[in-house]
């Protein structure tokens, strides 16, 4: 698979930046911030315009280029790689390679990570206490010459953390879903298959990189370093369990939908491109 076809494949949607933006608002809101979805989207229209949905756009483009072409391209790698037509990597196996891709996906795209949450969150801040990036390039000039490039890579630990998390529930889980659905349904390999694995995958990933995503969500929109575990034992003391979940829904919204886009666009990517290479068709079951 070429490295140009990888990076159009994951690069991210625009018109999902409303939901990721709603998303890290929910994560990191004050005590009398707003406390759901619709008002979170009326307070950001409301103070910052229509154009306050997509802050950050730059920046999450750039953390698509760099941690979700990592963690596909070297998933894919590993997946052909133990491939064969009498057998397939077998679910742990699966579990494993996600992992170590995630992981790799999660340190590459750490420094846009950082600037897409801070660039979301930015709005959300006292204007002096505002950084103001220009854009993703801007961003990350300024981080390196004010900061230092520590500031890269902060909170590197949970986000790949979470990175791992997310590959794993979403990418593994995907196959794992396709290989139940082959098994105990009627579907066949085809849309249906791939749309019904990955709205399971979706789901998955939401609710397992929920907790992780928080507490990532936090540590990089914060002003001050805290160790982790005096971060969580002050959000669970303000918040209890619920900290958890929190912005669960745009969270789905945003990652649903993108999931299924991509597990689709994948799919059929992979077909033309065996085709076009005349590579026998190997399905994953």
């Amino acid at each position: 698979m070429s490295s140009g076809a990888r990076s159009q494949m994951v690069k991210d949607d625009p018109h999902k930046k409303k939901w990721e933006r709603g998303q890290v608002r929910l994560q990191t809101r004050s005590g009398n911030a707003p406390k759901t979805m619709v008002t979170t989207f009326v307070h950001v229209l409301k103070h910052d315009g229509f154009l306050g949905l997509y802050s950050g756009l730059s920046a999450s483009l750039l953390r698509q280029i760099t941690y979700s072409t990592t963690r596909f391209a070297v998933y894919e790698e590993l997946k052909q790689a133990l491939t064969t037509k009498d057998s397939s990597p077998t679910f742990p196996t699966l579990i494993a390679m996600a992992s170590a891709s995630g992981f790799l996906g999660g340190i590459v795209g750490n420094p846009a990570d950082v600037l897409n949450v801070r660039m979301q969150h930015d709005a959300a801040l006292p204007k002096q206490n505002r950084r103001n990036y220009k854009n993703a390039v801007d961003g990350l000039v300024r981080m390196t010459r004010e900061e230092g490039w520590k500031s890269l890579f902060r909170g590197v630990w949970p986000n790949s953390m979470r990175a791992v998390l997310m590959t794993t529930s979403q990418l593994a889980s995907y196959d794992g879903f396709k290989r139940l659905l082959v098994k105990h349904t009627p579907l066949e390999d085809g849309l249906a298959l791939h749309f019904s694995a990955s709205f399971m995958a979706g789901f998955v990933a939401t609710t397992i990189c929920s907790p992780v995503d928080v507490i990532k969500t936090r540590i990089m929109s914060s002003n001050e370093s805290k160790g982790l575990a005096k971060l969580l034992t002050d959000v669970y003391r303000a918040e209890g369990v619920a900290w958890m979940f929190r912005g669960w829904v745009p969270s789905f919204v945003r990652l649903g939908p993108h999931t299924i886009a991509t597990f689709l666009f994948l799919e059929q990517h992979k077909t033309l491109y065996r085709k076009l290479k005349g590579i026998d068709e190997v399905m994953v079951v």
